[in-house]
């Protein structure tokens, strides 16, 4: 028997939004902890909550703090989370148990987030871009564990697509083995965190919330387990273009290969040198796709909540 309840937390916000039966929207943390500094960390946490309840829906930001599964956070554990940014623990599947058992503070990835938002009955979820396949996998095998958790969690992530700085092919490959569709939002290319374009089509192209949400229950419904990607090309006004970008992550590599970073502190770090080489405009560019996504994730919980609620 699970036992999730005796470590999780409900903010009063989200457990009035169970209790009255309205649609909410999970979102993660790892974003607030190690995506951006402080405190355009906390101004944009808060732009994104807001861009949810802008819709109708209850934002579910998803961490840890103290030892404690949170599912929703109160304004000043928001600002606590934010000032803490990259020195609380970044924490997939496998850091969930120690994180707990230390009574540590802990930014939820995608993986993460995706477990606890199960655990709550959530089926939609909103995050900037997904983890995948590194560049030269072959060699380190770094491949992140949100596609696995894609596999055999029962979320829809809404997303801007694979970040940049992976190898989307091999990516796309992973997930077609996995059974994981990638639906695009009024796009038949996929889109590539801070570009608008990859060079690689999705699977499906989706025009409507509602759409995406009678495809959410047929799949449950037929008792075929995991997620599914949801594809939000990032605003034009903020997309960057392909061959830039290109040249920044290769630059940010090879510095991060001579110092020797890898492993779970490597994304951090690429974003992180990607943002100042970039002069602030991929910091920019991941602001905007954020808000974006979590409007659009927002519409599909509601659509979804309204079509096939299924809270207990």
């Amino acid at each position: 028997m699970h036992e999730w309840a005796k470590w999780t937390d409900v903010s009063e916000e989200v457990q009035t939004a169970f209790d009255d039966d309205h649609p909410v929207l999970a979102l993660e943390s790892t974003i607030i902890t190690h995506g951006m500094g402080y405190p355009q960390n906390l101004e944009t946490a808060q732009l994104v909550e807001q861009a949810v309840r802008d819709e109708g829906v209850t934002p579910v930001t998803v961490a840890i703090m103290d030892g404690r599964i949170k599912v929703g956070l109160a304004h000043s554990e928001l600002k606590r989370l934010a000032a803490e940014g990259s020195s609380a623990i970044k924490t997939s599947r496998r850091d969930i148990p120690f994180v707990l058992a230390g009574g540590g503070v802990g930014g939820t990835t995608v993986a993460a987030t995706m477990i606890i938002a199960a655990e709550a009955n959530i089926r939609v979820f909103a995050t900037g871009g997904i983890g995948g396949v590194h560049r030269g996998a072959e060699d380190s095998m770094d491949v992140s564990a949100d596609l696995e958790e894609l596999a055999r969690t029962d979320v829809a992530v809404v997303c801007a697509g694979p970040k940049s700085i992976l190898d989307i092919g091999r990516t796309l490959e992973y997930l077609e083995t996995r059974g994981v569709a990638v639906a695009g939002y009024q796009t038949g290319e996929l889109p590539a965190f801070y570009c608008r374009e990859s060079g690689y089509d999705v699977d499906y192209r989706v025009n409507s919330a509602e759409e995406i949400a009678r495809a959410m229950n047929i799949k449950w419904s037929l008792g075929l387990r995991g997620g599914m990607i949801i594809a939000n090309p990032v605003p034009a006004e903020f997309a960057m273009d392909k061959g830039r970008v290109e040249e920044i992550i290769e630059q940010a590599e090879a510095e991060a290969e001579e110092i020797g970073i890898g492993g779970k502190n490597l994304t951090p770090f690429l974003l992180q040198r990607i943002g100042e080489l970039s002069g602030g405009e991929s910091q920019q560019a991941n602001v905007g796709l954020i808000l974006n996504n979590a409007s659009l994730g927002a519409q599909i919980a509601r659509d979804y909540h309204s079509l096939y609620n299924t809270r207990p």
